[in-house]
């Protein structure tokens, strides 16, 4: 694909062309344009937040049956163009091919996931009296502003969209600036089989439309899923109208390799995708490993088999194992942490090779940072990208203790043959989920509520809680009847 793309402003049903655009780069070619996609202004922004105002009473009244068959349907014809927009996935954010294809496939099958939740919302529960017959419903937030990160971009849009369109509310969609493309094009497909204004999407710079998608009094809910800074900014912004908010947040997620696990060819694969999918760039990822000190050199000569052999390069070439970041910040952060490490006299190991030229585009190659110590940014703060500190550890007690120790709160996992043995330290860890000889997005279970603990957020997606996440309670108590 040479051809530039163009993206517009979705609003109130209608395409609608910006007075400006905002160029998208190739994260794996320095100063390569892929696309334009439109800038809103403060004007388009407020035409969003009054679209979906206007929409949603009528929407709301529908059951939630119909609004979820409505959804369903708006779905149709998403496969038709499918790999078009995961070639400009690959390209606007520098992951692997097939991966682009993989967060296509989420975002549908997250539709349908929703789907099994969202009719119960036509079901009230009842207290019988005396003293009262009380009635209790969800009744839909109102106008809702989704706001997502550029790693997974639509498999972590739908993790709030179905919900919050099938539980009764307009939407507005806030794309992340270095990867609008794909989702708009996406976007495209799912807004004119949706009544108008119940679904909207705006792109451009944070600082003109985020202040208005979230801090209009007309928006009642906002799901924003990014950096800690990130949700400061969002809390600060919702704070004056009381807005509530889903925050889904950094992590850095701790591993705990027990004495007993099982660590195979299988094993170590799965701890190496779980660092290294993405190049390290998922919130969820595997990013502080504590091993017990006997089996340490065994952990680190396993992992190293598995990126010995990687491949940097263009994510569009499939001879490619790691694409670039998606941004130079981001690659030149990450290549600090390890620099830091490196000096105060931890060892790092970096594997593979280039494809291309290292300095064209924002490459790096894995790392394994061995035994750096706690306080170190490789340790302390999240890398969000290729490079894992590996930690020993002398008692079970020590390990969680050095897991818990931390600002975050999002995932964990324990790796055990024993299960009895791996919920007992699971039921020690701080986070919202805790996977077991797994993790990072393989190890989800989509019908389970997914966030976290501490910095890590506020709030739940996914399954049943992640649907009510997007609904207010309405309790109606009428006196007993004496009888």
């Amino acid at each position: 694909m040479t051809t530039e793309i163009s993206t517009p402003l979705l609003i109130d049903g209608q395409e609608r062309a910006a007075s400006t655009t905002f160029p998208v780069y190739d994260p794996a070619a320095n100063g390569t344009v892929i696309g334009h996609a439109a800038a809103a202004s403060a004007d388009d922004a407020l035409d969003a937040v009054a679209a979906a105002n206007q929409a949603w009473p009528a929407w709301a009244a529908l059951s939630a049956a119909e609004r979820t068959a409505i959804c369903l349907k708006a779905l149709e014809g998403l496969d038709e163009d499918a790999d078009e927009r995961a070639e400009i996935l690959s390209r606007e954010n520098g992951k692997v091919r097939f991966e682009a294809a993989i967060d296509l496939m989420v975002f549908a099958g997250r539709f349908h996931q929703a789907a099994q939740y969202a009719p119960e919302l036509d079901q009230a529960e009842h207290i019988a009296g005396p003293p009262f017959d009380t009635t209790i419903t969800k009744l839909p937030a109102g106008v809702v502003t989704i706001i997502y990160p550029f790693n997974w971009p639509l498999a972590i849009l739908a993790a709030s969209l179905p919900a919050a369109l099938m539980a009764g509310n307009a939407v507005i969609v806030k794309p992340p600036p270095t990867t609008p493309l794909s989702s708009v094009r996406t976007l495209q497909h799912l807004m004119p089989k949706l009544p108008p204004g119940v679904l909207n999407v705006v792109t451009g710079a944070d600082e003109v439309v985020g202040p208005i998608v979230v801090g209009d009094p007309r928006v009642r809910h906002v799901c924003f899923t990014g950096s800690v800074g990130g949700g400061r900014r969002i809390m600060s912004m919702a704070a004056p109208n009381l807005t509530n908010v889903t925050l889904e947040l950094g992590g850095n997620d701790p591993a705990i390799v027990l004495d007993d696990a099982t660590l195979d060819e299988a094993a170590f694969a799965k701890m190496s995708g779980a660092t290294f999918m993405t190049t390290g760039q998922v919130c969820m990822a595997l990013k502080r490993l504590y091993v017990p000190r006997g089996r340490y050199d065994e952990v680190v000569d396993g992992l190293r088999a598995t990126l010995e052999n990687a491949v940097v390069g263009p994510g569009l070439d499939p001879a490619t194992t790691f694409g670039p970041l998606n941004t130079a910040r981001q690659r030149d952060y990450v290549a600090g942490l390890t620099e830091q490490a490196e000096a105060a006299g931890a060892e790092v190991l970096t594997f593979g090779e280039y494809t291309v030229d290292a300095a064209s585009g924002n490459y790096l190659l894995p790392s394994l940072v061995l035994n750096p110590a706690a306080d170190l940014g490789i340790v302390a703060e999240e890398q969000f990208g290729p490079a894992l500190p590996v930690i020993p550890y002398d008692t079970e007690e020590e390990a969680v203790a050095l897991a818990n120790s931390t600002w975050s709160g999002l995932c964990s996992s324990v790796w055990s043959a024993d299960t009895e043995h791996g919920m007992k330290i699971a039921r020690q860890l701080r986070t919202g989920v805790t996977f077991f000889n797994n993790h990072n997005a393989a190890a989800v279970d989509e019908r389970a509520p997914f966030g976290g603990f501490n910095q890590s957020g506020i709030g739940r997606e996914l399954g049943r809680e992640g649907m009510r996440d997007f609904t207010e309670t309405h309790v109606m108590a009428v006196p007993s009847q004496e009888g």
